[in-house]
């Protein structure tokens, strides 16, 4: 018996087993959003080196630094986090939200990402039910997670995680799992060039930079997942979103009016937001139907 035809048989064991699932990686997810941002960096300045070497000279040894390698350790003493100090949100419950060798605390962030990655996860298995409807939703709620994560706190949105998301977005519309395959290859193209007018746009009127080229990918790739009807939606609620939390962190926080905010994680709530209930923001918003 298949996991599909189990969880059809019983719907609440799939969505436990997706709530556990979740939980998993979303402290993979703790990795992805802690080192791919350091990766692009070493990479970025390896090859900063390497330009400025002479024609005769060797290139440089970079040292191994990757998702896997080295392992997690704890950074006030450097004792290794072991399997039993790293069950998602339980050890950091159990150990009080700090090292245990050097009671060094532990961000909370840490099992709130657990936490919300496994609650999403689950959510969607409730929502869809055992489908590849499914399958592909709670694979976008990962990688919207990390997204929202690392935008927040670099202002990047790595390629390495835009565009995978983007293709996969086609590959699950190839049969028309989410939308028909036409309404995601045209998502896909008015999602990038919507953003890059704007863009163009400020940038004419300004002389500045509005966003960055990751916001025009991400929106690419959620226009290749549901289709280019729901991008006036994520863009409205995204666009809302973003100046009420701007203008409330300028005021409350003393911020500056200059000051960047990253647009990303706009971007991914509106994503999901609209992922979960689409069509009745559509009607809501619009009175399309």
């Amino acid at each position: 018996m298949t996991l599909l035809n189990l969880a059809s048989i019983e719907p609440a064991f799939f969505i436990v087993f997706s709530l556990c699932l979740g939980l998993i990686v979303g402290s993979f997810l703790n990795v992805v959003i802690h080192r791919l941002p350091k990766m692009m960096e070493s990479e970025f300045r390896h090859e900063c080196a390497v330009i400025d070497l002479p024609e005769d000279a060797e290139e440089p040894a970079r040292p191994r630094y990757n998702l896997a390698v080295p392992r997690s350790a704890c950074p006030g003493c450097g004792a290794l986090i072991t399997a039993r100090d790293n069950i998602p949100v339980l050890s950091w419950l159990w150990l009080r939200g700090r090292c245990r060798h050097c009671q060094t605390a532990i961000s909370p962030r840490y099992p709130l990402v657990e936490l919300t990655t496994g609650l999403l996860t689950a959510a969607m298995a409730w929502h869809f039910g055992p489908s590849l409807l499914a399958v592909g939703a709670i694979l976008l709620v990962w990688f919207l997670v990390a997204l929202f994560c690392i935008d927040a706190d670099t202002y990047l949105l790595p390629d390495s995680l835009t565009l995978p998301l983007l293709w996969l977005g086609l590959l699950f519309n190839l049969n028309g799992i989410f939308v028909p395959l036409q309404d995601a290859v045209v998502g896909a193209m008015a999602g990038y060039l919507l953003l890059w007018l704007v863009y163009w746009a400020f940038k004419l009127v300004t002389g500045k930079d509005g966003m960055g080229y990751g916001d025009f990918k991400l929106l690419a790739a959620l226009g290749a997942w549901m289709g280019w009807q729901c991008l006036p939606v994520i863009i409205l609620m995204s666009s809302v979103a973003g100046a009420i939390i701007g203008i409330s962190l300028t005021l409350l926080a003393r911020r500056g009016w200059g000051k960047p905010l990253p647009f990303g994680p706009y971007l991914a709530i509106a994503g999901l937001a609209t992922l979960f209930w689409g069509p009745q923001l559509q009607r809501l918003i619009w009175g399309a139907y």
